[in-house]
């Protein structure tokens, strides 16, 4: 099976090729793309080096899939291209999430939503993946009515740019190129993308209406707080769910615990609870800190942890490829 990367050499395209080799996904051939001065570089794989080609090479090949992390404008560009020649794409950027005629897939939550005509396929923002794969089966039983979000999202889901602006300012470097308005080191940011006239930002936005689309209801209200922090690989979120029906914590729990793509970390007489250092390089959302609102009927406080290069982005790229590929939709 030919694959394409595009934007392989990047931070979440590298942690593509890792996650496809090590989810032994199959792949014949690779094709890594990106920008034009990249073009022949060495990308290791699977004990081979492939070349670097340039995006009208690997359209020309006809890849049975590219799954793309370069940006909108790249993708908005270069992905019905793809598509055209019958390639199927899953699409890391916004570019194409809330378009009413694509899919926004998290495999646990909504895969089979996926039929042989999509071609285009949206991977959601990383901060609603771990979201929604949290909420998912929580949903089905109480019926969520009502979420209140606030994310401490590291500088990785920014880009080698914000982590290299980090580093320097730890190190008592004078930053040449940052990231960020304002120091990050030391630091919280209450500020992810570009602010909007109604004063949220767009991953604020992204976190409400990306929610609605995968769980497939547009009538659960989201509020969301979105918070850079100085850390390096993991989001975590303070998320207050109101449900429709009462619950039992204890069942909450056992729910918890049979969720797809979950793993319960909750005990807190032993200090244990998600944190960002302990998903790093791994592909399970954990949830803890399970407790009441006091203050309100029928709510929810949890933390949510998840690596957002990897279940945030890559893996579920790869995930939604793997789906494709059982379904015999590619």
């Amino acid at each position: 099976m030919k694959i394409a990367v595009v934007g392989a050499t990047g931070l979440v395209g590298t942690e593509m090729l890792k996650v496809l080799a090590e989810r032994r996904f199959p792949v014949t051939e690779l094709l890594p793309v990106a920008s034009a001065k990249s073009v022949g570089q060495l990308v290791h794989f699977q004990g081979k080096d492939y070349p670097v080609v340039s995006m009208e090479a690997a359209i020309a090949a006809r890849p049975a899939i590219a799954i793309f992390s370069a940006g909108g404008s790249v993708s908005l560009e270069f992905a019905p291209r793809f598509a055209e020649v019958g390639t199927v794409v899953v699409d890391n950027s916004s570019a194409w999430r809330m378009d009413p005629t694509k899919k926004l897939v998290v495999p646990e939550v909504n895969a089979a939503v996926l039929t042989q005509e999509d071609k285009i396929i949206a991977n959601p923002n990383c901060s609603t993946i771990q979201l929604v794969v949290a909420l998912n089966d929580l949903h089905k039983k109480y019926k969520v009515e009502r979420i209140v979000v606030s994310t401490y999202q590291s500088v990785t889901g920014t880009g080698k740019k914000a982590v290299d602006q980090l580093l320097q300012e730890r190190a008592g470097e004078t930053v040449t190129s940052p990231a960020y308005p304002h120091a990050i080191d030391l630091n919280v940011l209450p500020h992810i993308d570009v602010f909007q006239p109604n004063g949220y930002t767009k991953e604020e936005l992204k976190m409400v209406n990306e929610t609605k689309k995968i769980m497939g209801d547009d009538s659960i209200r989201v509020t969301a707080t979105c918070v850079r922090v100085p850390v390096m690989g993991g989001h975590s979120e303070s998320v207050n769910i109101e449900f429709a029906q009462d619950f039992d914590l204890a069942e909450v729990r056992d729910i918890l615990g049979r969720t797809a793509g979950v793993e319960v970390v909750d005990d807190p007489a032993q200090n244990v609870y998600p944190m960002p250092k302990d998903s790093h390089g791994r592909d399970a959302v954990l949830v803890g800190r399970l407790r009441r609102d006091e203050t309100q009927p029928n709510t929810l406080n949890m933390w949510v942890v998840a690596d957002n290069l990897r279940k945030g982005a890559a893996t579920n790229a790869v995930q939604i490829a793997e789906y494709l590929v059982a379904k015999g939709l590619v």
